[in-house]
């Protein structure tokens, strides 16, 4: 079988109105961003000690500035269905860098990363002050990276996180990893919250790759992020939140894992087989 992460997208090179749309873009959405990110902070200042780990004010902010990234670098948008009003997670089919507006246009959520995400340009420092919460991939870290979602549970989060473990190239769902979610089963957790899965879909500009949105391999953040902003005429990102689902009505992680990649394989036109 050919490994697909080891495959590779043939790009024409970026022309001259790519460049200056990708300076444009890439001026305003800083301009967005940062400018935002200072509000931000100074509104944390009185949040935190009046809430302490809740966080009623400064994710309205986040989202403002997701749902505006969206409209800078000119993708259609569509959202189906709702956010759940219960308490609980949610997880996702994981796309790359992207997927941070994408999902958080589309609700108010607090993500779980890699811990290398932390370092990224730009991103990285968003990451950390709104909320993200980082974990290690290691076998070892699991009991402390339940530990940490459970806390964040308990406390209203609405956590994201992404059970495949990595980015893919945008035509496929992989298998999902299970240990987090033994988070939702930890002392009595089951019997009061619900995961609600969500499937991301990117659909390439007319007549690309329909990979091109993808992140995987060996890419670079930053040439994707340039390919993104340079490009003429985007594709459109579609965001489907599914029914939640009660934790207590699974045996186990396993069985609440396999539900959820089953509903959100099935609902991604584009899912080639992992």
């Amino acid at each position: 079988m050919t490994d697909w992460t080891q495959s590779r997208m043939e790009l024409p090179p970026i022309r001259p109105l790519g460049w200056c749309l990708a300076g444009l873009r890439g001026i305003a959405l800083a301009v967005v961003t940062y400018g935002c990110l200072a509000v931000f902070l100074l509104l944390r200042l009185v949040e935190r000690p009046l809430h302490g780990m809740n966080r009623p004010w400064t994710p309205h902010i986040t989202q403002f500035v997701c749902r505006m990234a969206v409209r800078i670098m000119g993708f259609g948008y569509q959202v189906t269905g709702q956010p759940m009003a219960q308490r609980g997670a949610i997880v996702a089919n994981h796309v790359g860098w992207l997927d941070i507006f994408a999902l958080n246009a589309a609700d108010r959520i607090y993500f779980v990363s890699k811990d290398d995400v932390a370092g990224w340009p730009m991103i990285g420092i968003l990451a950390r002050a709104t909320g993200t919460m980082f974990i290690e991939r290691k076998a070892t870290e699991a009991k402390a990276h339940q530990a940490m979602m459970e806390e964040r549970l308990r406390a209203g989060h609405r956590l994201l996180f992404f059970p495949e473990g990595t980015s893919t190239d945008a035509i496929r769902v992989l298998p999902f990893k299970t240990p987090l979610f033994q988070a939702f089963f930890s002392h009595g957790l089951d019997r009061v919250l619900h995961v609600q899965p969500v499937t991301a879909v990117y659909h390439a500009p007319p007549g690309a790759d329909p990979r091109f949105y993808g992140w995987w391999a060996d890419m670079s953040f930053a040439s994707h992020l340039l390919r993104v902003l340079a490009t003429p005429r985007q594709g459109r990102i579609e965001v489907i939140f599914h029914p939640p689902v009660p934790v207590d009505a699974f045996a186990n992680r396993k069985e609440l894992a396999a539900y959820c990649e089953r509903v959100i394989r099935a609902s991604h036109p584009l899912a080639a087989p992992a």
